[in-house]
C-alpha cells in the first residue's frame, strides 16, 4: 500500500516531459556505468596481451608508460564519449517533451473551452509524428462534430419554440375571441382549437419518436419475409395519399430474396422516405420505389423527381430536426425527424441509409440497404 501511494504521489506530481528527462538520464547513467565496467574488464586485459605479443614485459618502464598513456586516453575517451552523449540526448529529450508538453497543453487548453461552449476553435499540427497527428485530427474532428451538435441544439430550440408558439397563439386567439363575444364557441372555432392541439399532439409524438429511434435496437425482432412483400406493403399503404397529391408511385421489385427483418420497422422507414418523397414532389411528378440486391446486401430505393437536395444540406438531412428550408417544411408539415428515425432503424438492422442528389429541382434518391445476412 505504501508503495502505491509513493507511485501515485510521483504520478501527480511529476508531468511527462519530466518523467522523459528521467527516463533518458538513467538511460545515460545506465550507459555509462556499462562502458566504465566493459573498459575496466576487458581493456586491460587485451592491453597487457598485446604488450606481450610485442615483446615488453609487463613490469618495464616503457611498459608502464605506455600503459600509464593508455588508461588517460581510455578515461578521456569514456569521459567525452558520455558527457557528450548525455547533452546530445538531453538536449534532444527537452526539445521533445517541450514540442509534447505544448501539444498536450493545447489539448487540455481546447477540452476546457468546450467546457465553456466554445467549439469553434481548432488545434494546430503538431508536427510530433502520425501519432500525434492522428490525435489532433481525431480531436478536431470531435470539436466539429460537437460545433455541428450545438448549432443542432441551438436550431432545435428555435424549431421547437416555433412549433408550439404558433399553436397556442392559435388556442389564445380563439378563447380570447370567445371571452370578447367576437366568435361563438361553435363548430369552426372548435375546429381551430382542435386543429391546434393535434399539432401540439403531433409535435410530441415526433419528439417521442426521435427518441424511439436512437433505442429502436431494443425493440427489433426480426422475422423471415420477402424483399418485395415489405415494396408491396409499403406502396400500398401509401398510395392513397399519392393519388390524392397527383404523384404517381412506381413499384419495382427485381429479387424475390427473403431477409430477416423486423417488418414493422422497415415498414415505418419505407413509410418515412415514401412520404418525405412525397412532400417534396410536385403534382404530376413521380415516385419510384425499388428493389435490388447489391452483393450481400438489399437495397431499398426511393427515387423522386422533385424538389432536390442542395450539396450543403446533403451530408445533414438524417440529423434529427434538421430542416433545409424550414419554413418550407412547416408550410408542408415536416418537423424534421423522419429521415432520423429511418436511420435509427437501419442502424439497428445492421444497415445504413444514404442520400443522393444532383442539386435543387433535379429530384433526389434516399437508399436503405440491409445486410441480407
Amino acid at each position: 500500500m505504501a508503495g502505491s501511494t509513493v507511485h501515485s504521489r510521483f504520478d501527480s506530481r511529476v508531468g511527462l516531459g519530466a518523467r522523459i528527462l528521467i527516463a533518458m538520464a538513467v538511460v545515460i547513467a545506465a550507459s555509462a556505468l556499462t562502458i566504465v565496467v566493459v573498459s575496466m574488464l576487458v581493456a586491460p586485459t587485451l592491453f597487457h596481451d598485446h604488450l606481450g605479443q610485442a615483446g615488453l614485459p609487463n613490469d618495464s618502464e616503457q611498459a608502464m608508460h605506455v600503459e600509464e598513456a593508455f588508461n588517460s586516453a581510455i578515461a578521456v575517451t569514456i569521459v567525452a564519449v558520455v558527457t557528450t552523449s548525455a547533452v546530445l540526448a538531453l538536449s534532444a529529450a527537452w526539445i521533445i517533451t517541450r514540442r509534447i508538453d505544448r501539444s498536450i497543453t493545447a489539448v487540455a487548453t481546447a477540452a476546457a473551452r468546450i467546457g465553456d461552449g466554445r467549439t469553434g476553435e481548432r488545434l494546430p499540427a503538431g508536427g510530433l509524428g502520425p501519432e500525434f497527428g492522428k490525435l489532433t485530427d481525431t480531436f478536431n474532428s470531435v470539436l466539429g462534430r460537437l460545433e455541428t451538435v450545438d448549432e443542432t441544439r441551438r436550431q432545435l430550440l428555435s424549431d421547437l419554440a416555433h412549433e408550439i408558439r404558433t399553436p397556442l397563439a392559435s388556442v389564445d386567439a380563439n378563447i380570447e375571441a370567445i371571452e370578447d363575444g367576437v366568435r361563438q364557441p361553435d363548430a369552426t372555432t372548435y375546429a381551430a382549437i382542435r386543429s391546434a392541439t393535434a399539432r401540439l399532439a403531433r409535435l410530441a409524438d415526433d419528439l417521442d419518436a426521435v427518441s424511439a429511434a436512437v433505442e429502436v435496437a431494443v425493440h427489433i425482432d426480426p422475422d423471415p419475409i420477402a424483399a418485395a412483400a415489405l415494396i408491396d406493403e409499403a406502396a400500398a399503404r401509401v398510395r392513397d395519399r399519392f393519388t390524392a397529391a397527383d404523384v404517381h408511385l412506381a413499384v419495382r421489385c427485381s429479387t424475390p430474396t427473403p431477409l430477416s427483418v423486423d417488418a414493422a420497422r422497415i415498414g415505418q422507414a419505407l413509410d418515412n422516405l415514401l412520404v418525405n418523397a412525397l412532400r417534396h414532389t410536385p403534382a404530376g411528378g413521380t415516385v419510384v420505389l425499388a428493389g435490388d440486391v447489391v452483393d450481400d446486401t438489399l437495397e431499398l430505393r426511393v427515387t423522386d423527381d422533385g424538389e432536390g437536395i442542395a450539396a450543403d444540406h446533403l451530408p445533414h438531412v438524417f440529423d434529427r430536426f434538421y430542416r433545409g428550408d424550414p419554413a418550407r417544411s412547416r408550410a408542408s408539415g415536416g418537423t424534421g425527424i423522419g429521415l432520423t428515425i429511418v436511420r435509427g432503424i437501419a442502424q439497428a438492422h445492421g444497415g445504413h441509409v444514404r442520400a443522393a442528389s444532383d442539386g435543387t429541382g433535379l429530384g433526389s434518391t434516399f437508399v436503405l440497404a440491409l445486410p441480407l445476412t
